[in-house]
């Protein structure tokens, strides 16, 4: 799948007191709603490329699938943005939890525990990993240098999942969630264990962000961006190391300090 992310249009920029025509790269931003068993489930507002992986990691992440095998059949038309989904149950799990809603592509107000199915979805983290400080430094660099669609627009958020030695896929949306759910929904399609991965992301880590990624399954979560106040307590609660504010050769460790390793000396901080 490589429909376009971005398209070029002309635009005027001011620069030194004049005016002059130019070409810009613009994000496209596509609508696509989820139906499920021929009910509409939600609307969510993406970047048009990998929404198979998105609607799966998306449903996964919800908590009405746990595996690639309860979807009996899925068609995405993509022209004129539906996805249709066939569980091969006929009732949702726990629908009761569920209302439906508009996700948009900004932050929002955080869902963390407003909705039960977080709740219930959200793991504690029980992996060993650990990632030198030197490592946690390349891979932030690998993921940015990796992103194209960020370094021509702007107006993308990059995610990746990663070993400590390199990124293992790597997906970019004009949505937050919908780019940690592009990686979930890759790891369920191709059948790649999370547990001992790491999370890469660009943007800040929220409690929404911290809760997605303790759905997905990972320990190990590093942002070039700040956390909030609570999506520490949940990583110090869930047992997740969030690392933020990657930048050149710095970085800040929020919670759960011992998965990071001290490349000279080799020992837990």
């Amino acid at each position: 799948m490589n429909e376009p992310l971005s398209i070029s249009k002309s635009i005027y920029r001011y620069n030194q007191d004049q005016f002059v025509e130019t070409k810009d790269d613009i994000v496209i931003e596509f609508p696509l709603t989820v139906y499920i068993n021929d009910e509409e489930f939600a609307t969510m507002v993406c970047s048009p490329r990998n929404l198979d992986e998105m609607v799966i990691g998306f449903l996964a992440s919800e908590g009405v699938i746990r595996f690639k095998k309860e979807i009996k059949d899925m068609k995405i038309d993509a022209d004129r943005g539906f996805a249709y989904v066939e569980l091969h149950s006929k009732e949702i799990k726990n629908q009761q939890y569920f209302s439906k809603r508009f996700i948009g592509s900004c932050c929002g107000k955080s869902r963390q525990f407003y909705f039960q199915n977080d709740v219930r979805t959200a793991k504690t983290s029980m992996v060993k990993t650990t990632i030198t400080s030197q490592q946690c430094i390349d891979l932030m660099k690998k993921m940015q240098e990796d992103s194209l669609v960020f370094k021509n627009t702007g107006g993308v958020h990059n995610a990746a999942l990663c070993t400590p030695e390199d990124l293992i896929v790597s997906r970019s949306d004009i949505g937050r969630h919908n780019a940690l759910d592009k990686l979930y929904g890759h790891s369920l399609l191709n059948g790649i264990s999370v547990k001992d991965k790491i999370l890469v992301f660009s943007g800040r880590i929220s409690s929404e962000i911290l809760t997605k990624a303790a759905k997905i399954g990972v320990g190990v979560v590093l942002s070039k961006s700040a956390p909030t106040d609570l999506a520490i307590k949940l990583a110090e609660d869930l047992n997740i190391t969030a690392v933020g504010f990657i930048r050149g050769g710095s970085f800040n460790i929020y919670s759960h300090p011992e998965r990071i390793i001290l490349d000279k000396k080799e020992r837990y901080l």
